[in-house]
């Protein structure tokens, strides 16, 4: 069990703090949403979630099952959020670029570590959700 904690600290802007770290992150109501846009939204943390969680995963399995390091991959996710009531994501396009040739995962193991990941599985079926692997 992981806690953590929150602080509403006016204007729309929460701190959250990390219980085990005691990391200290600040989110933002969006411009769309009223807010001023100067932290993540809580809705693009969900967004940075996935994937982060996607490249760790994938990550897990290229050393265990594959023998090597994910050193150098980046990625890139785009929300979409819904334009019907109620407010929700609706989309969520992850792009991830490997620094190596899809020959080194001949059977696409990285693949299916990232459609496996804890986030991804926990989103609601009614998150669409893409993810568009980029080799060298």
């Amino acid at each position: 069990m992981v806690k953590s904690s929150g602080l509403y600290v006016g204007d729309l802007n929460c701190q959250l703090t990390h219980g085990p770290s005691g990391k200290v992150i600040e989110t933002d109501a969006p411009v769309d949403n009223q807010g001023r846009g100067l932290a993540f939204s809580p809705t693009d943390l969900t967004a940075a979630a996935l994937a982060s969680c996607m490249v760790t995963t994938m990550a897990i399995a290229a050393r265990n099952r594959l023998g090597f390091d994910l050193n150098g991959t980046r990625w890139e996710v785009t929300k979409e959020m819904s334009t019907d009531a109620p407010r929700r994501i609706a989309k969520l396009t992850v792009h991830i670029w490997l620094p190596f040739p899809s020959a080194k995962d001949p059977d696409g193991v990285l693949e299916r570590a990232a459609k496996g990941c804890p986030v991804h599985k926990s989103l609601s079926p009614d998150v669409k959700q893409e993810l568009v692997l980029h080799w060298q």
